[in-house]
C-alpha cells in the first residue's frame, strides 16, 4: 500500500483548571505529558466576573468551575515550569480578558520570553455573555472598547495571539438554531471589526492583519450532517463578509479559523455512558471535512452532566482525539464531502437564511443594539423553549432520557461519590488567606497609583492595555482592576428574555400543561390569591441561566406570576425579594457546584425573616449525596438534568405549595 502524506492534526486541548493555581499547574503538566498539544484554561467564576475570592458574591464559587487567579503571583504559579513561548494557550475569559492577558504577558516576560512569539487565544467575546453565559461585568459600549483595545494592542505587540474568538458555542447551548448561531456570531464579528476600524488605532492598510487574528469558538451538536454543513456555511459567509464589507483581498487573511468544544448541553445524566458516542459523533462533524476542519478541538468528558471530571475522564476524551488523528486515515485525504449535492444544498440554504437574519440585525443597528433591545435574548429563550417542548413531547429523541430508558446497572457510576472529582470545601479559605497575604506584602503605594492611572485612562480615550499592564506589575488584584473600571463604566444587568418569549407549549384541553394550569388555578383560589407567585433565583456567580429561564417561561404559561430578576444575586437579595413579593415558592438554579454553600444560606435567611413556610426547590448539576444533604437541610425538592420534564417540575412545585399550606393533594393525570 502506498503511504499517503498525512495532514497535521488539529491542536488537542482539554478544558481544565480547579482549586488552586498549584493544583491546576500539576494537571496541565500531566496532560501535556499525555500528548495534549495545547492548553485550555478554565478560570473560576470570581475570576471571570471580576471579584476577588473574599467578596460576598464569591462565596462557594472559589476554585469550583476553574482556577482562581487573583493576581500576578497566581499566574506565575499557574504556568510554573511551562515555557509560554513554546505553548499555545487558550483562555476562556471575557469581561476580564484584558486583565488575564496582561498577567500572562508579564509572566512570559519574567520567564525571559519574547512576547512576539506568544501564541494562543483569549475568548473575549462579551456579546454572548449578555445572551447566554452571564459573565459580563460592564455595559456593552465599554465592553466593546476593552475588546477593541486588546485587538489593536495584540496586533501591534503580540502578533501571533488571537485577541478574540467570536463565540457561538454558548449560543447553541442557550437554544440557538444553526441559523441563529451563525448569524449572531457573524453579527458580533461585524460589530467588533467595525469598532476596531472606527477607533482609528489601526492604519487602513494594516486592517487585514486584524481580520487575520479574528478566530471563532463553536459548538458541534449531535446532528452530524447539519453541524458539518454549518461549519462549511460559516466559512463561506466569513469569506464573503471580510471581502465585501472590509475589502480584504488576501485569501489567507480571510480564512475562517475556529476552535471547537463539542456540545456539553446534550450530555445526559441518565445512562451517561451514551455520552461517549455522542462526543465522538460531534467531533467528527468538525474534523471529517478538510475544507472546514477545526484548528483546535477540546472534548468534554462523559461525566460532565454529573459533576467535575477527574483526570482519568479527561484523559479518555484526549485519547478519543488521538485515536482519530493517529490511527485512522482521516488526515490522508482531501475534502471527502466536496461535490455532494446534499451537502451543497444544505450549505446554500444555511448561507441564505443567515444573511437574511444578519441583515435584520444590521437594520436594528447591529449586534450591540440587538442585545440592548432584548431581541437576541428573547429569540434564544424562545428557540430553547421550543426545543425543550419537542423533547418533552418525544418528537426529539434522547436515548436513555425520553426513550430506551431500560438499562443495566452502570459500573462507571456504581459509586457516585468517586465517579466525579470534588473540590475540598476548605480550599476557599486557603485561597482567601493567600490573597490577604499578597495584599499585605505588595508595594501598596504603587498598586494604588496604578489603579488611579487605570481610572484616568478609562475616563479618557487612551488604549487601556498599558495601564492594565502596570496594574499587573504593581500587584493589583482581579477584583481591584474590575472595580476601578466599574467606577468609571458602571455595571450592566442584561435582559432576561423571559417576558418577551412567546408561549412554547400551549395549554390545550387534555394536555399535561392544561392539567397543571388547572391545579395551579385551583391552588391559587384555595389560598385566596389571584395567581400563585414563584420566585426563580440565581444565587452566586453562575450565569448559565438557560434552565432558570425555561422554568420561568413554563411557570408563566402554567398560570404563575413569576418573579425573575436574572443572574448574580446574593442569598440576602433573593430572600428580600421573596418576602417583598410574598411568593409561594422559591426556586433556586445553580450549576457551578456552589449549592452546598448558598442554598443553606437561603434557608437560614428565610427562617430568620419569618418566611420558613415558603418551600424552596433547587435545580442544577447536583450529585446525589449533595441532594440528600439539601433535603435534610429543608429543601422541598431537588431537580437535576435527568428531570427533563419541565411541566412535571411545575406540577411538583404546585404540590409543594399545597403541602406546606396544608391543602389536600390534587391528582393530575400523567
Amino acid at each position: 500500500m502506498t503511504e499517503r502524506q498525512k495532514d497535521r492534526p488539529w491542536l488537542m486541548r482539554t478544558y481544565a483548571g480547579h482549586s488552586t493555581a498549584e493544583a491546576s499547574n500539576a494537571l496541565y503538566r500531566s496532560n501535556l505529558a499525555k500528548g495534549q498539544t495545547g492548553l485550555s484554561v478554565a478560570f473560576d467564576l470570581p475570576t471571570q466576573t471580576g471579584y476577588d475570592p473574599d467578596h460576598v458574591l464569591a462565596r462557594g464559587e472559589v476554585g469550583r468551575v476553574g482556577v482562581p487567579v487573583s493576581h500576578l503571583g497566581d499566574m506565575r504559579r499557574l504556568f510554573q515550569d511551562i515555557p509560554l513561548d513554546q505553548m499555545n494557550t487558550s483562555m476562556t475569559i471575557n469581561a476580564t480578558a484584558m486583565w488575564l492577558l496582561a498577567l500572562y504577558q508579564v509572566v512570559a516576560e519574567e520567564q525571559g520570553a519574547d512576547i512576539t512569539r506568544l501564541s494562543g487565544t483569549t475568548q473575549n467575546d462579551i456579546v454572548k455573555e449578555y445572551l447566554s453565559r452571564g459573565t459580563h461585568v460592564f455595559p456593552p459600549g465599554p465592553s466593546l472598547r476593552l475588546t477593541t483595545d486588546m485587538i489593536t494592542y495584540t496586533v501591534a505587540n503580540i502578533p501571533k495571539w488571537n485577541p478574540i474568538n467570536i463565540c457561538s458555542y454558548h449560543l447553541q447551548e442557550a437554544g440557538a438554531t444553526p441559523v441563529q448561531e451563525i448569524a449572531y456570531a457573524m453579527s458580533t464579528a461585524i460589530a467588533v471589526l467595525d469598532a476596531v476600524r472606527d477607533s482609528g488605532q489601526v492604519p487602513e492598510e494594516e486592517f487585514g492583519s486584524v481580520v487575520a487574528r479574528i478566530s471563532f469558538f463553536v459548538n458541534a451538536g449531535v446532528r452530524f450532517v447539519e453541524e458539518m454543513c454549518k461549519m462549511r456555511a460559516f466559512g463561506r459567509i466569513w469569506d464573503r463578509v471580510t471581502r465585501e464589507r472590509y475589502g480584504i483581498e488576501n485569501p489567507k487573511q480571510r480564512r475562517f479559523r475556529y476552535g471547537v468544544q463539542v456540545n456539553s448541553l446534550g450530555l445526559t445524566e441518565a445512562q451517561p455512558e451514551n455520552n461517549v458516542q455522542r462526543i465522538v459523533l460531534e467531533m467528527l462533524a468538525v474534523t471529517l471535512s478538510k475544507d472546514a476542519r477545526a484548528r483546535a478541538v477540546q472534548l468534554p468528558a462523559w461525566n460532565e452532566a454529573l459533576g467535575l471530571p477527574r483526570p482519568w475522564d479527561q484523559q479518555w476524551s484526549l485519547r478519543i482525539q488521538q485515536v482519530l488523528a493517529h490511527e485512522s486515515d482521516l488526515l490522508e485525504y482531501e475534502d471527502i464531502f466536496e461535490g455532494s449535492h446534499v451537502v451543497e444544498a444544505k450549505v446554500s440554504a444555511l448561507v441564505d437564511a443567515c444573511f437574511a437574519e444578519m441583515d435584520r440585525i444590521q437594520e436594528m443597528g447591529g449586534a450591540m443594539a440587538a442585545v440592548e433591545s432584548g431581541y437576541l435574548k428573547s429569540q434564544l429563550v424562545s428557540a430553547h423553549a421550543e426545543r425543550r417542548a419537542r423533547i418533552e413531547a418525544g418528537e426529539e429523541k434522547i436515548i436513555g432520557v425520553n426513550c430506551y430508558e431500560t438499562t443495566e446497572p452502570n459500573p462507571l457510576t456504581a459509586d457516585l461519590g468517586t465517579a466525579i472529582m470534588t473540590v475540598d470545601p476548605a480550599n476557599e479559605a486557603r485561597v482567601v488567606s493567600a490573597l490577604h497575604a499578597w495584599r499585605a506584602e505588595r508595594d501598596e503605594a504603587r498598586a494604588q497609583q496604578a489603579l488611579e492611572g487605570l481610572k484616568r485612562a478609562a475616563a479618557g480615550t487612551a488604549n487601556l492595555m498599558p495601564a492594565t499592564l502596570e496594574c499587573a506589575r504593581a500587584g493589583v488584584t482581579t477584583g481591584e482592576w474590575s472595580w476601578a473600571l466599574r467606577d468609571v463604566f458602571g455595571e450592566f444587568r442584561a435582559p432576561t428574555g423571559v417576558s418577551g418569549a412567546p408561549v412554547a407549549v400551549a395549554a390545550e384541553e387534555g394536555s399535561p400543561l392544561a392539567a397543571v394550569r388547572a391545579k395551579a388555578d385551583r391552588t391559587a383560589a384555595d389560598l385566596g390569591v389571584g395567581k400563585l407567585r414563584l420566585l426563580v433565583g440565581k444565587p452566586g456567580l453562575d450565569g448559565h441561566s438557560n434552565g432558570a429561564e425555561q422554568i420561568a417561561v413554563r411557570a408563566r404559561d402554567a398560570g404563575f406570576e413569576v418573579v425573575y430578576q436574572g443572574i448574580r444575586l446574593t442569598p440576602e437579595q433573593i430572600v428580600s425579594a421573596a418576602v417583598a413579593e410574598d411568593v409561594h415558592c422559591v426556586g433556586l438554579s445553580i450549576l457551578s457546584g456552589s449549592h452546598a454553600e448558598l442554598v443553606p444560606d437561603v434557608l437560614v435567611r428565610l427562617r430568620e425573616s419569618g418566611a420558613a413556610d415558603i418551600p424552596v426547590i433547587v435545580g442544577g448539576i447536583i450529585p446525589h449525596s449533595d441532594a440528600e444533604d439539601l433535603k435534610a437541610a429543608g429543601v422541598a425538592a431537588v431537580f437535576t438534568p435527568k428531570d427533563f420534564g419541565i411541566t412535571e417540575i411545575i406540577g411538583r412545585i404546585v404540590d409543594e405549595i399545597r403541602l406546606v399550606n396544608k391543602l389536600d393533594p390534587l391528582e393530575v393525570p400523567a
